[in-house]
């Protein structure tokens, strides 16, 4: 079912990506976004998808948990919201992250804010390829598809 976020539009950036990148969080910037674009794209690519249109929105604890509230009854907070608006295999969906909330899973898991801020937005990406992640079996395989996603983004930077 579509969600209707205005201000937040869909479609390509400057760059003609079908991947793009806002944030509303008062203290975040996003960088490397064509190297992460292409990322992206490869790993839907290698998952047999068909890339629609995909929007990453970084936001604060406050404005995910509101969305999570309200368009998902769930009184939490969480990193990542995935909104799809089509089936596997394609690919076009709203993608809300909590800077606040990869900051501080950075921090529980010791990794770096950007190594996490990376595991995030692929996780968005293998759930709308469908890899789902609720039973302890599924999150294994998830967090292995993780890894090795984050081990092509190492690739590219290389």
């Amino acid at each position: 079912m579509p969600f209707d976020f205005p201000d937040l539009p869909l479609g390509t950036d400057e760059t003609g990506s079908e991947i793009t990148f806002e944030s509303i969080h008062p203290n975040f910037e996003f960088h490397h976004l064509e190297l992460i674009q292409q990322w992206v794209e490869q790993v839907v690519q290698l998952e047999n998808g068909n890339l629609i249109a995909l929007q990453y929105i970084f936001c604060d604890d406050d404005y995910l948990h509101q969305l999570n509230m309200t368009h998902l009854n769930h009184d939490t907070l969480t990193d990542i919201i995935t909104f799809p608006y089509e089936q596997f295999p394609n690919i076009h969906s709203d993608i809300f992250i909590s800077v606040d909330r990869v900051r501080e899973n950075a921090a529980t898991f010791q990794v770096s804010p950007e190594n996490e801020l990376h595991r995030v937005i692929i996780h968005g990406v293998l759930h709308l390829c469908g890899y789902p992640d609720k039973s302890e079996k599924e999150a294994k395989i998830m967090r292995m598809k993780e890894n090795e996603m984050l081990a092509l983004l190492t690739q590219l930077q290389s």
